[in-house]
Protein backbone atom coordinates (compact mmCIF):
# COMPACT_ATOMS: atom_id res chain seq x y z
CA UNK A 1 0.00 0.00 0.00
CA UNK A 2 1.73 3.29 -0.48
CA UNK A 3 1.30 6.20 1.29
CA UNK A 4 -1.84 8.05 1.14
CA UNK A 5 -1.81 11.82 1.65
CA UNK A 6 -4.82 13.75 -0.38
CA UNK A 7 -6.84 11.01 0.19
CA UNK A 8 -6.34 9.65 3.23
CA UNK A 9 -9.48 10.84 5.26
CA UNK A 10 -11.67 9.22 2.78
CA UNK A 11 -14.71 7.61 3.91
CA UNK A 12 -16.65 5.34 2.09
CA UNK A 13 -19.93 7.10 3.12
CA UNK A 14 -19.48 11.04 4.24
CA UNK A 15 -17.50 13.61 4.22
CA UNK A 16 -14.50 14.61 6.44
CA UNK A 17 -15.44 17.27 9.34
CA UNK A 18 -13.84 20.29 10.63
CA UNK A 19 -13.22 18.67 13.32
CA UNK A 20 -11.72 15.32 12.08
CA UNK A 21 -9.89 17.34 9.78
CA UNK A 22 -8.07 18.99 12.48
CA UNK A 23 -7.29 16.16 14.58
CA UNK A 24 -5.02 15.17 11.83
CA UNK A 25 -3.41 17.87 11.87
CA UNK A 26 -5.63 19.65 9.78
CA UNK A 27 -5.01 24.18 9.47
CA UNK A 28 -1.51 23.65 11.39
CA UNK A 29 0.08 24.50 7.90
CA UNK A 30 -2.12 27.10 7.26
CA UNK A 31 -1.39 28.66 10.76
CA UNK A 32 2.45 28.47 10.41
CA UNK A 33 2.77 30.05 7.47
CA UNK A 34 0.18 32.68 8.49
CA UNK A 35 2.52 33.03 11.36
CA UNK A 36 6.25 31.98 10.66
CA UNK A 37 6.73 31.98 6.57
CA UNK A 38 6.62 35.35 4.00
CA UNK A 39 5.16 35.26 0.72
CA UNK A 40 8.69 34.09 -0.55
CA UNK A 41 9.37 31.38 1.78
CA UNK A 42 6.46 29.74 0.79
CA UNK A 43 7.21 29.90 -3.11
CA UNK A 44 10.43 28.25 -2.35
CA UNK A 45 8.70 25.71 -0.51
CA UNK A 46 6.48 25.25 -3.48
CA UNK A 47 9.19 25.71 -6.26
CA UNK A 48 11.59 23.20 -3.95
CA UNK A 49 8.88 20.47 -3.83
CA UNK A 50 8.19 20.50 -7.48
CA UNK A 51 4.76 20.73 -7.12
CA UNK A 52 3.40 21.06 -10.29
CA UNK A 53 -0.16 21.87 -11.37
CA UNK A 54 -2.39 18.69 -12.15
CA UNK A 55 -4.83 20.20 -13.80
CA UNK A 56 -3.03 19.37 -17.13
CA UNK A 57 -0.66 21.81 -17.60
CA UNK A 58 1.98 20.84 -15.05
CA UNK A 59 3.10 24.43 -14.61
CA UNK A 60 5.17 24.69 -11.03
CA UNK A 61 3.17 26.30 -8.90
CA UNK A 62 5.94 27.95 -6.93
CA UNK A 63 7.28 29.55 -10.08
CA UNK A 64 3.85 30.92 -11.24
CA UNK A 65 3.77 32.55 -7.87
CA UNK A 66 6.67 34.49 -7.95
CA UNK A 67 5.57 36.35 -11.24
CA UNK A 68 3.15 38.34 -9.19
CA UNK A 69 5.18 41.56 -8.95
CA UNK A 70 5.89 42.64 -5.32
CA UNK A 71 4.46 45.76 -5.93
CA UNK A 72 1.79 44.77 -8.26
CA UNK A 73 -2.07 46.43 -7.14
CA UNK A 74 -4.77 45.15 -4.85
CA UNK A 75 -6.71 43.13 -4.72
CA UNK A 76 -5.81 40.06 -5.52
CA UNK A 77 -7.39 37.09 -5.75
CA UNK A 78 -6.68 32.76 -5.52
CA UNK A 79 -9.23 30.82 -8.10
CA UNK A 80 -9.76 27.47 -7.75
CA UNK A 81 -10.73 25.72 -10.95
CA UNK A 82 -13.29 23.04 -9.85
CA UNK A 83 -15.02 22.82 -13.50
CA UNK A 84 -13.78 19.76 -13.90
CA UNK A 85 -15.67 18.39 -17.06
CA UNK A 86 -13.45 16.31 -19.46
CA UNK A 87 -14.99 12.76 -19.77
CA UNK A 88 -13.23 10.42 -18.14
CA UNK A 89 -12.14 13.09 -15.05
CA UNK A 90 -13.82 12.49 -11.89
CA UNK A 91 -10.80 12.89 -9.07
CA UNK A 92 -11.80 17.16 -8.03
CA UNK A 93 -15.13 15.89 -7.15
CA UNK A 94 -14.06 12.71 -5.14
CA UNK A 95 -11.39 15.11 -3.48
CA UNK A 96 -14.60 17.78 -2.73
CA UNK A 97 -16.62 14.88 -1.49
CA UNK A 98 -14.04 13.41 0.79
CA UNK A 99 -11.71 16.18 2.24
CA UNK A 100 -13.09 19.73 1.53
CA UNK A 101 -10.99 21.34 3.91
CA UNK A 102 -8.14 20.35 2.63
CA UNK A 103 -8.78 22.39 -0.44
CA UNK A 104 -9.85 25.68 1.89
CA UNK A 105 -6.60 25.36 3.69
CA UNK A 106 -4.36 25.30 0.69
CA UNK A 107 -6.29 28.04 -1.15
CA UNK A 108 -5.60 30.42 2.05
CA UNK A 109 -2.19 29.42 2.03
CA UNK A 110 -1.85 30.26 -1.47
CA UNK A 111 -3.28 33.80 -0.75
CA UNK A 112 -0.76 34.24 1.95
CA UNK A 113 2.35 33.19 -1.01
CA UNK A 114 0.51 36.32 -3.27
CA UNK A 115 -1.04 38.73 -0.50
CA UNK A 116 -4.59 37.76 -1.76
CA UNK A 117 -7.79 38.72 0.18
CA UNK A 118 -10.14 36.68 -1.69
CA UNK A 119 -10.77 33.11 -3.10
CA UNK A 120 -13.58 32.27 -5.59
CA UNK A 121 -13.98 28.37 -6.17
CA UNK A 122 -15.22 27.90 -10.00
CA UNK A 123 -17.25 24.98 -9.90
CA UNK A 124 -19.75 23.27 -12.68
CA UNK A 125 -23.14 23.50 -11.62
CA UNK A 126 -23.14 19.85 -12.11
CA UNK A 127 -21.70 19.47 -9.00
CA UNK A 128 -24.34 20.77 -6.98
CA UNK A 129 -23.85 18.47 -4.15
CA UNK A 130 -20.08 19.28 -4.08
CA UNK A 131 -20.78 23.03 -4.21
CA UNK A 132 -23.05 22.81 -1.41
CA UNK A 133 -20.82 20.56 0.32
CA UNK A 134 -18.36 23.41 0.03
CA UNK A 135 -20.49 26.61 0.71
CA UNK A 136 -21.11 24.65 4.04
CA UNK A 137 -17.58 23.74 5.05
CA UNK A 138 -16.52 27.30 4.02
CA UNK A 139 -18.98 28.79 6.48
CA UNK A 140 -17.82 26.30 9.21
CA UNK A 141 -14.30 27.41 8.77
CA UNK A 142 -15.25 30.92 8.78
CA UNK A 143 -17.10 30.18 11.99
CA UNK A 144 -13.95 28.60 13.42
CA UNK A 145 -11.59 31.65 12.53
CA UNK A 146 -9.85 29.81 9.74
CA UNK A 147 -11.60 32.83 7.12
CA UNK A 148 -12.60 36.14 7.26
CA UNK A 149 -10.54 38.70 8.86
CA UNK A 150 -7.51 38.61 11.20
CA UNK A 151 -7.20 34.97 10.31
CA UNK A 152 -6.14 32.95 13.39
CA UNK A 153 -5.40 36.96 14.76
CA UNK A 154 -2.37 36.99 12.47
CA UNK A 155 -3.79 39.74 10.65
CA UNK A 156 -4.30 38.41 7.52
CA UNK A 157 -7.70 38.75 6.13
CA UNK A 158 -8.65 35.75 3.52
CA UNK A 159 -12.32 34.57 2.41
CA UNK A 160 -13.65 32.23 -0.09
CA UNK A 161 -16.92 32.50 -2.03
CA UNK A 162 -18.40 29.28 -3.99
CA UNK A 163 -18.91 30.36 -7.73
CA UNK A 164 -21.22 28.28 -10.08
CA UNK A 165 -20.07 27.95 -13.40
CA UNK A 166 -21.82 28.65 -16.41
CA UNK A 167 -21.80 24.52 -17.67
CA UNK A 168 -19.64 24.63 -20.26
CA UNK A 169 -16.13 22.57 -20.87
CA UNK A 170 -14.17 25.77 -22.28
CA UNK A 171 -15.26 27.90 -18.97
CA UNK A 172 -12.73 25.52 -17.39
CA UNK A 173 -10.31 26.98 -19.67
CA UNK A 174 -7.22 28.41 -17.46
CA UNK A 175 -7.82 32.40 -18.93
CA UNK A 176 -11.46 31.69 -19.59
CA UNK A 177 -12.56 31.38 -16.11
CA UNK A 178 -11.98 34.66 -15.99
CA UNK A 179 -14.01 36.23 -18.52
CA UNK A 180 -16.86 33.70 -17.14
CA UNK A 181 -16.33 35.88 -13.59
CA UNK A 182 -16.39 38.70 -15.00
CA UNK A 183 -20.14 37.93 -16.34
CA UNK A 184 -18.55 37.96 -19.95
CA UNK A 185 -18.95 35.17 -22.97
CA UNK A 186 -16.14 32.82 -21.60
CA UNK A 187 -13.53 32.98 -24.70
CA UNK A 188 -9.72 32.21 -23.26
CA UNK A 189 -7.71 35.20 -22.89
CA UNK A 190 -4.04 35.28 -25.03
CA UNK A 191 -1.36 35.31 -22.71
CA UNK A 192 0.75 37.82 -22.36
CA UNK A 193 -0.21 39.58 -19.65
CA UNK A 194 -0.50 36.43 -17.95
CA UNK A 195 -3.00 36.21 -15.12
CA UNK A 196 -0.76 36.60 -12.26
CA UNK A 197 -0.03 39.62 -13.96
CA UNK A 198 -3.58 41.30 -15.07
CA UNK A 199 -6.11 38.40 -14.11
CA UNK A 200 -9.33 38.68 -13.02
CA UNK A 201 -10.71 42.46 -13.17
CA UNK A 202 -7.03 43.08 -14.51
CA UNK A 203 -5.82 42.59 -11.23
CA UNK A 204 -3.37 39.72 -10.07
CA UNK A 205 -5.04 36.34 -9.95
CA UNK A 206 -3.89 32.38 -8.97
CA UNK A 207 -5.69 30.07 -11.07
CA UNK A 208 -5.12 26.59 -10.07
CA UNK A 209 -7.13 23.48 -9.64
CA UNK A 210 -8.31 21.06 -7.17
CA UNK A 211 -5.89 18.87 -6.36
CA UNK A 212 -3.27 21.54 -6.53
CA UNK A 213 -4.44 23.39 -3.95
CA UNK A 214 -4.96 20.52 -1.87
CA UNK A 215 -1.17 19.43 -1.93
CA UNK A 216 -0.18 23.14 -0.50
CA UNK A 217 -0.74 22.34 3.09
CA UNK A 218 0.92 18.94 2.92
CA UNK A 219 3.91 20.50 1.62
CA UNK A 220 4.09 23.24 4.00
CA UNK A 221 3.39 20.82 6.82
CA UNK A 222 6.07 18.39 5.68
CA UNK A 223 8.46 20.04 3.71
CA UNK A 224 10.09 19.91 -0.05
CA UNK A 225 12.13 16.76 0.79
CA UNK A 226 9.03 14.58 2.38
CA UNK A 227 7.09 15.33 -0.87
CA UNK A 228 9.59 14.61 -3.59
CA UNK A 229 10.30 11.51 -1.56
CA UNK A 230 7.03 10.71 -2.14
CA UNK A 231 7.46 10.03 -6.04
CA UNK A 232 9.06 6.77 -7.08
CA UNK A 233 11.00 8.77 -9.79
CA UNK A 234 13.62 11.98 -9.44
CA UNK A 235 11.24 13.31 -12.23
CA UNK A 236 7.82 13.07 -10.48
CA UNK A 237 7.18 14.94 -7.00
CA UNK A 238 4.62 13.63 -4.50
CA UNK A 239 1.32 11.71 -5.46
CA UNK A 240 -1.54 11.78 -8.13
CA UNK A 241 -5.03 11.08 -8.16
CA UNK A 242 -5.66 8.73 -10.94
CA UNK A 243 -9.31 8.47 -12.05
CA UNK A 244 -9.15 5.28 -14.05
CA UNK A 245 -12.30 4.07 -16.61
CA UNK A 246 -13.00 1.96 -19.06
CA UNK A 247 -12.46 -1.57 -19.24
CA UNK A 248 -11.25 -2.56 -16.11
CA UNK A 249 -13.12 -4.58 -12.95
CA UNK A 250 -12.48 -1.54 -10.08
CA UNK A 251 -12.99 1.77 -12.20
CA UNK A 252 -12.71 4.72 -9.22
CA UNK A 253 -10.05 6.78 -8.16
CA UNK A 254 -6.44 5.98 -6.73
CA UNK A 255 -4.19 7.67 -4.98
CA UNK A 256 -0.49 6.23 -6.12
CA UNK A 257 2.82 7.72 -6.11
CA UNK A 258 4.44 9.48 -9.03
CA UNK A 259 6.46 7.60 -11.54
CA UNK A 260 4.22 4.41 -10.71
CA UNK A 261 3.68 2.23 -13.47
CA UNK A 262 0.50 1.86 -16.05
CA UNK A 263 0.77 -1.74 -15.92
CA UNK A 264 0.65 -1.42 -12.21
CA UNK A 265 -2.60 1.06 -11.87
CA UNK A 266 -3.94 -1.40 -14.23
CA UNK A 267 -3.78 -4.50 -12.45
CA UNK A 268 -3.09 -3.97 -8.79
CA UNK A 269 -5.27 -1.18 -7.70
CA UNK A 270 -7.74 -0.97 -11.02
CA UNK A 271 -8.58 -4.77 -10.33
CA UNK A 272 -6.94 -6.07 -14.24
CA UNK A 273 -9.01 -5.70 -17.53
CA UNK A 274 -12.85 -7.06 -17.37
CA UNK A 275 -12.99 -10.71 -18.25
CA UNK A 276 -12.31 -11.82 -21.74
CA UNK A 277 -10.82 -8.21 -22.58
CA UNK A 278 -7.04 -7.69 -23.55
CA UNK A 279 -5.80 -4.06 -23.28
CA UNK A 280 -5.85 -2.34 -26.18
CA UNK A 281 -4.88 1.08 -25.79
CA UNK A 282 -5.31 4.30 -23.31
CA UNK A 283 -5.82 7.66 -22.96
CA UNK A 284 -3.70 8.59 -20.38
CA UNK A 285 -4.84 11.75 -19.08
CA UNK A 286 -8.34 12.75 -20.28
CA UNK A 287 -9.46 13.21 -23.62
CA UNK A 288 -6.95 15.94 -24.84
CA UNK A 289 -3.81 13.31 -24.27
CA UNK A 290 -3.27 10.82 -27.17
CA UNK A 291 -3.80 7.61 -27.51
CA UNK A 292 -0.97 4.87 -25.46
CA UNK A 293 -1.10 1.84 -27.52
CA UNK A 294 -0.21 -1.67 -25.69
CA UNK A 295 3.37 -0.98 -26.40
CA UNK A 296 3.46 1.37 -23.65
CA UNK A 297 1.65 -0.91 -20.94
CA UNK A 298 4.77 -0.52 -18.54
CA UNK A 299 4.84 3.11 -19.02
CA UNK A 300 6.34 5.30 -15.99
CA UNK A 301 3.01 7.63 -15.01
CA UNK A 302 5.05 10.91 -14.32
CA UNK A 303 5.08 14.14 -16.07
CA UNK A 304 8.61 14.04 -17.45
CA UNK A 305 8.71 10.58 -18.03
CA UNK A 306 5.33 10.47 -19.79
CA UNK A 307 6.50 13.34 -22.22
CA UNK A 308 10.25 12.29 -22.75
CA UNK A 309 8.43 9.23 -24.20
CA UNK A 310 6.16 11.57 -26.18
CA UNK A 311 2.83 11.78 -24.52
CA UNK A 312 0.97 14.28 -21.93
CA UNK A 313 -0.04 12.67 -18.45
CA UNK A 314 -2.84 14.99 -18.80
CA UNK A 315 -5.14 15.22 -15.39
CA UNK A 316 -4.40 11.64 -14.91
CA UNK A 317 -7.44 9.98 -16.25
CA UNK A 318 -6.57 7.17 -17.42
CA UNK A 319 -9.43 5.79 -19.66
CA UNK A 320 -8.70 2.21 -20.65
CA UNK A 321 -10.04 0.31 -24.24
CA UNK A 322 -9.94 -3.60 -25.00
CA UNK A 323 -9.99 -5.27 -28.53
CA UNK A 324 -13.45 -5.31 -28.55
CA UNK A 325 -13.56 -1.41 -29.21
CA UNK A 326 -13.93 0.77 -31.98
CA UNK A 327 -11.16 3.58 -31.83
CA UNK A 328 -13.32 5.56 -34.88
CA UNK A 329 -15.70 5.55 -32.89
CA UNK A 330 -14.58 6.34 -29.80
CA UNK A 331 -12.38 9.46 -31.19
CA UNK A 332 -15.64 10.31 -33.40
CA UNK A 333 -17.48 10.29 -29.85
CA UNK A 334 -14.56 12.94 -28.16
CA UNK A 335 -14.88 14.89 -31.39
CA UNK A 336 -17.93 15.57 -30.64
CA UNK A 337 -18.19 16.13 -27.75
CA UNK A 338 -15.04 19.18 -28.37
CA UNK A 339 -17.23 20.39 -31.24
CA UNK A 340 -19.95 21.22 -28.98
CA UNK A 341 -17.91 22.47 -26.04
CA UNK A 342 -15.74 24.89 -28.59
CA UNK A 343 -16.20 28.44 -27.66
CA UNK A 344 -16.01 29.09 -31.47
CA UNK A 345 -13.74 31.90 -30.90
CA UNK A 346 -11.06 31.43 -33.88
CA UNK A 347 -11.53 29.45 -37.23
CA UNK A 348 -8.83 26.80 -36.85
CA UNK A 349 -11.54 25.24 -33.97
CA UNK A 350 -14.83 26.72 -35.15
CA UNK A 351 -14.14 25.22 -38.81
CA UNK A 352 -11.71 22.52 -38.22
CA UNK A 353 -13.12 20.37 -35.71
CA UNK A 354 -16.89 20.05 -36.93
CA UNK A 355 -14.80 19.37 -40.50
CA UNK A 356 -12.56 16.80 -38.63
CA UNK A 357 -15.51 14.92 -36.98
CA UNK A 358 -17.69 15.13 -40.10
CA UNK A 359 -14.80 12.84 -41.75
CA UNK A 360 -13.97 10.02 -38.97
CA UNK A 361 -18.55 10.19 -39.09
CA UNK A 362 -18.44 9.52 -42.55
CA UNK A 363 -15.21 6.83 -41.87
CA UNK A 364 -17.00 5.27 -39.47
CA UNK A 365 -20.12 5.33 -41.57
CA UNK A 366 -18.46 3.38 -44.50
CA UNK A 367 -18.38 5.97 -46.98
CA UNK A 368 -15.13 7.14 -46.07
CA UNK A 369 -11.90 7.10 -48.67
CA UNK A 370 -8.62 6.76 -48.65
CA UNK A 371 -7.83 10.62 -49.70
CA UNK A 372 -9.35 11.35 -45.88
CA UNK A 373 -6.53 9.70 -43.55
CA UNK A 374 -4.67 12.92 -45.57
CA UNK A 375 -7.36 15.50 -44.87
CA UNK A 376 -7.23 14.32 -41.15
CA UNK A 377 -3.65 14.57 -40.97
CA UNK A 378 -3.66 18.22 -42.59
CA UNK A 379 -6.45 19.41 -40.20
CA UNK A 380 -4.46 18.19 -37.08
CA UNK A 381 -1.30 20.34 -38.75
CA UNK A 382 -3.56 23.17 -38.56
CA UNK A 383 -4.79 23.02 -34.80
CA UNK A 384 -1.88 23.91 -33.23
CA UNK A 385 -2.98 27.60 -34.72
CA UNK A 386 -5.91 28.05 -32.70
CA UNK A 387 -6.38 30.59 -30.20
CA UNK A 388 -6.09 28.72 -27.30
CA UNK A 389 -4.75 25.31 -26.15
CA UNK A 390 -8.33 23.47 -26.63
CA UNK A 391 -8.36 22.87 -30.47
CA UNK A 392 -4.34 21.08 -30.31
CA UNK A 393 -6.00 19.48 -27.30
CA UNK A 394 -8.90 17.70 -29.01
CA UNK A 395 -6.61 16.80 -32.00
CA UNK A 396 -4.23 14.63 -29.86
CA UNK A 397 -6.22 11.46 -29.79
CA UNK A 398 -6.88 12.07 -33.93
CA UNK A 399 -3.18 12.01 -34.06
CA UNK A 400 -2.42 9.01 -32.44
CA UNK A 401 -5.40 7.07 -33.55
CA UNK A 402 -3.46 7.86 -37.29
CA UNK A 403 -0.13 7.10 -36.03
CA UNK A 404 -1.00 3.86 -34.17
CA UNK A 405 -4.24 2.81 -35.63
CA UNK A 406 -3.58 3.71 -38.83
CA UNK A 407 -4.74 -0.53 -40.14
CA UNK A 408 -8.16 0.08 -38.23
CA UNK A 409 -8.42 2.96 -40.32
CA UNK A 410 -7.54 1.70 -43.53
CA UNK A 411 -10.09 -0.77 -42.67
CA UNK A 412 -13.44 1.03 -42.26
CA UNK A 413 -12.42 2.61 -45.65
CA UNK A 414 -11.67 -0.48 -47.24
CA UNK A 415 -14.85 -2.67 -46.27
CA UNK A 416 -16.65 0.44 -46.01
CA UNK A 417 -18.13 -0.42 -43.14
CA UNK A 418 -17.22 -0.27 -39.14
CA UNK A 419 -15.82 -3.76 -38.77
CA UNK A 420 -16.75 -3.68 -35.12
CA UNK A 421 -20.27 -3.76 -36.04
CA UNK A 422 -20.28 -6.83 -38.73
CA UNK A 423 -18.37 -8.84 -36.44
Amino acid sequence: MHPQVLLKNRKPDRITTLEEYREGGGYEAMVRALKDETHQSIQDILMDAGLLGRGGAAFPMGQKLSTVLENAPYPRYVVCNADEMEPGTFKDRVMIHADPHQLIEGMVIAGCAMGAAHGLIFIRPEYENAARILSREVENARQAGFLGKAIMHTGFDFDIVVHRSGGRYICGEGTAILNALEGKRPNPRKPPPFPTFKGLWQLPTLVQNVETLCCVPHVIQNGADWFRSLALTPEGAGTKIFSISGRVRRPGCYELPMGIKLSEIIEDYAGGMCEGSEFKACLPGGTSTQFMPASMYHAVMDFKSLEDAGYRLGTGAIIVFDQNTCLVGATLNMIAFFVRESCGWCTPCREGLPYIRDLLQRIENGQGEPAFVDRLKEMCDHLPRAYCAFAPGAAAPVESLLEHFADEVNEHIEKKACPFKSS
